[in-house]
């Protein structure tokens, strides 16, 4: 039997479009349409494979680890890269996992979502990885919505026999008139049926925008609501604990000493983790509706805030939120951005990736007049990860590693994951 979820209708919205009168049979303009991602209960039941290097589909977060870098290809699984030689990365293998959106590794461990599950791959032989656990139904809430699509194509699936394991977004052209009459309407889809199927030596290194975050022995991983926490003492079978309820449209995740700081669309949320399998709440910095990660370094916490899509904010900016009492945050300063995603630290260099207007690098000595060291324009960028050597981030399928100059930064490799 099939089953009908009604979606709510501001999700489909007609703002934010770039429009254009040329066309001879009316007016068009370039909408974002997401359709569902569907596989088989079957399929999705024994998913996990490992495959050799394959094109990036869409290019999500990226993680490092030791020598490797692993880029996840959104909703699909995760591209393994080796580089030893940062200047020469090598591409190894894909690690195929459906639904799959975050990352994490401590001592040749790595924890995996896929959808409702947790997965643990052993990858102390990189050529060799093999999959040693699976925790079923422990991600609650884990499949998120489409919230920068104009339009979401009604797409049909058997409930019964198939999963959505994610969204396809493209940019499409569409006339005008045609999608202001649908304007409003109820937009349906199939169900999709989810109830039924701080950094040591030894742990990677995640950027901005990760979800998953492991400190000492602990996995913690958000969901738009709860801060989901694993016991990894014992690093192949991973012991689910009472999640913690954080409220609502929970995006990032960030480890600072003792305390998680939560990005949201709603706000930064503070948890103080000095007991680690009971995260309790300390404070709030509430800016409104956007999506945003967020980094901190020293009394400060950086916010970046995206505007002009199902968000909710019109305007998008970077935040500096003083936490030197962390009881009660309060916005510093605030910078104008155009489309800003992660952003990472490294002593006094912050480094944005603003979308498709690139990245943009800055001296931070004095937060309320931050210095613009350099503009790498004509690149499109999503996620930044600041290591001791070098900055690695990524964006519209393009791998980038910078080394760090007396007061820059500099180029020394891409490669294209397509």
């Amino acid at each position: 039997m099939k089953k009908k979820v009604l979606l709510i209708s501001s999700l489909v919205t007609l703002a934010f479009v770039s429009c254009d009168t040329n066309d001879d049979n009316g007016d068009y303009a370039d909408y974002l349409v997401a359709r569902p991602l569907v596989i088989s209960k079957a399929e999705f039941a024994s998913s996990v494979d490992i495959i050799p290097p394959r094109p990036i589909n869409e290019s999500g977060k990226v993680y490092t680890y030791k020598d490797y870098i692993f880029v996840n290809d959104k909703y699909e699984g995760v591209h393994v890269i080796d580089n030893s030689n940062p200047q020469q990365p090598v591409k190894i293998s894909f690690i195929k996992i459906p639904g799959n959106v975050d990352i994490s590794v401590k001592d040749d461990f790595l924890y995996a979502d896929s959808l409702m599950d947790l997965i643990v791959l052993d990858i102390s032989n990189i050529n060799a990885i093999e999959q040693t656990n699976r925790l079923e139904n422990v991600l609650y809430n884990n499949i998120f919505w489409p919230f920068e699509a104009d339009i979401i194509e009604n797409v049909n699936f058997d409930s019964e026999t198939e999963i959505l394991v994610g969204w396809d977004t493209a940019t499409e052209r569409r006339l005008i008139e045609e999608v202001e009459q649908n304007r409003g309407r109820d937009v349906f889809f199939n169900d999709i049926a989810l109830a039924e199927v701080a950094n040591d030596g030894g742990t990677g290194e995640g950027g901005s925008l990760a979800r998953f975050k492991i400190v000492e022995d602990y996995l913690y991983a958000v969901d738009s609501h709860n801060i989901n926490i694993f016991d990894i003492s014992d690093l192949e079978n991973p012991q689910d604990l009472e999640d913690v309820y954080a409220g609502f449209d929970i995006e990032t995740i960030f480890n600072r000493g003792n305390h998680l700081f939560l990005g949201s669309m709603r706000g930064m949320y503070i948890y103080d983790i000095s007991s680690p399998a009971k995260p309790t709440f300390v404070s709030e910095f509430q800016h409104g509706t956007a999506c945003d990660p967020v980094v901190v370094d020293g009394d400060y916490a950086y916010v970046t805030l995206r505007g002009g899509n199902g968000c909710g904010a019109l305007e998008s900016g970077l935040f500096i939120v003083d936490i030197s009492d962390i009881e009660n945050p309060e916005l510093k300063v605030d910078y104008p951005m155009d489309e800003p995603y992660g952003l990472g630290i490294k002593d006094e260099k912050l480094f944005v990736c603003d979308g498709k207007s690139g990245l943009k690098v800055y001296d931070k000595t004095d937060v309320e007049d931050l210095k613009s060291l350099n503009h790498f324009k004509d690149i499109v960028t999503f996620d930044v990860i600041p290591l001791e050597t070098h900055l690695i981030m990524v964006g519209d399928g393009v791998l980038y590693q910078y080394e760090y100059t007396d007061d820059n930064i500099r180029l020394i490799s891409q490669i294209g994951l397509n």
